[in-house]
């Protein structure tokens, strides 16, 4: 096999070599978000993901709620 053909072959295992040794990533809030153990800093938790996790959602995807107001 030429090193080309080995270069393209591992072009396409590659990431997925790489996502199998770090485990599959649970996807949450329409895959806008990541189920984590905790949150990062800049991230808020609206939901739980399926498996218990929190689904952990970065500034610019977290949904407005409206306001409370009092008549």
């Amino acid at each position: 096999m030429s090193a080309y053909a080995v270069t393209i072959i591992l072009s396409f295992l590659c990431p997925f070599v790489f996502l199998f040794a770090i485990g599959s990533i649970e996807k949450c809030w329409n895959f806008r978000g990541s189920c984590r153990d905790e949150c990062l800093k800049n991230e808020k938790v609206y939901v739980f993901c399926m498996s218990g996790k929190l689904c952990c959602l970065k500034p610019k995807d977290q949904p407005h709620l409206p306001q409370h107001t009092k008549n």
